[in-house]
């Protein structure tokens, strides 16, 4: 692909295939991962990925009591074509696919993806949390980071010809470091010069999405095309969530399906998809149905339909009925998987 300029893309929304209508996109997950790879260096080092996932020992290992390496890592372009297609026949029609720096991206295999399923693929771009970027980072300006988020936009990422369509998952974590504060600040400086909206990774602690919005609007950011991410593993009170929606920033739950009350990654006690419903509600009661966001964000193959898993088509088969039987009207539910992904992948 050729470079593209904002003039050319406002108005627009931007997949790994190309422009499009943003009318075209229909119902969307905002934050999935189709090909990645988010072992941690540590877990690579030791050269053990564990045991193949099996009917017997998938629940042991979605559970989560044991984490295997394995089952964080996908490269296979014909098993995601596989279940990208089983969620276009659920309903789905366009993916957000946020595998970015330090997460093995494969432009590439996105594009195959899209070309054999029909789904519409919106790339990211950016970095992820300190410990899975390349070393070589630690030296860069935000300047830098801002002009390789620009170029992945308008020229193409990951070497490719490629072209993003969103900026992020931006990696932060609790304590927030240094370098992942100057990746922000170039992100924003990102989503200023492109029109992108930009999706965040805040750390593990209820306090930090709130810390973030406020950092995104202290460096200039827009806070109403700034999507934060994890809040149903982030936060479980409504005041700390209704303060978040009030700063203007999107409210992304997007670990539909993981049920699960442990959680490795954390002193968390997740939700299941009913409280996730639950909060929800009360947002749109308070007035912010256009700062809502779900999606799955897939990155276990256990999660994965052909591993045994809910898929990519969970949110389409499952949780829509379960809205309807909450009470939740067609034009709430057109909004949350339509009309704001809709508005958010359209650049301005």
């Amino acid at each position: 692909m050729t470079r593209i300029g904002r003039d050319e893309l406002r108005g627009r929304a931007q997949t790994v295939t190309g422009l499009v209508d943003p009318a075209a996109l229909g119902p969307t997950l905002m934050h999935e991962h189709l090909i990645w790879d988010v072992r941690t260096p540590a877990m690579i080092a030791t050269g053990d990925d564990g045991p193949e996932i099996e009917l017997c020992n998938c629940f042991r290992i979605n559970y989560g009591r044991r984490i295997v390496p394995g089952n964080l890592v996908s490269r296979s372009v014909d098993v995601a074509c596989r279940e990208v297609a089983a969620m276009i026949e659920a309903g789905g029609r366009t993916v957000v696919e946020l595998t970015c720096g330090g997460l093995k991206p494969d432009p590439e295999g996105l594009v195959r993806v899209s070309q054999e399923t029909g789904a519409l693929i919106v790339m990211g771009c950016g970095h992820y949390v300190d410990d899975y970027q390349d070393r070589a980072n630690e030296a860069r300006s935000v300047e830098s980071f801002a002009a390789e988020m620009v170029s992945q936009v308008f020229e193409g990422a990951w070497d490719t010809g490629i072209r993003a369509g969103i900026i992020g998952e931006i990696g932060c974590q609790v304590p927030w470091t240094g370098l992942e504060k100057r990746v922000l600040r170039g992100a924003l400086l990102a989503q200023a010069e492109t029109g992108a909206s930009l999706n965040i990774h805040p750390g593990r602690h209820q306090d930090q999405p709130l810390e973030i919005a406020q950092f995104v609007r202290a460096n200039g950011g827009r806070p109403e095309r700034t999507i934060i991410s994890h809040i149903d593993r982030t936060i479980f009170d409504t005041d700390r969530m209704l303060r978040l929606a009030d700063t203007g920033c999107v409210v992304e739950f997007d670990l539909f399906g993981q049920e699960q009350s442990y959680y490795y990654w954390g002193d968390i006690d997740m939700p299941n998809d009913v409280i996730r419903l639950r909060h929800i509600r009360a947002l749109i009661e308070h007035g912010h149905l256009d700062r809502i966001l779900i999606s799955h964000d897939i990155c276990y193959r256990t999660r994965m339909s052909c591993f045994g898993g809910h898929g990519y088509g969970h949110i389409f088969e499952n949780v829509v009925p379960l809205m309807r039987a909450r009470g939740f009207s067609e034009a709430e539910i057109d909004a949350i998987l339509v009309g704001n992904p809709r508005r958010l992948l359209t650049f301005s």
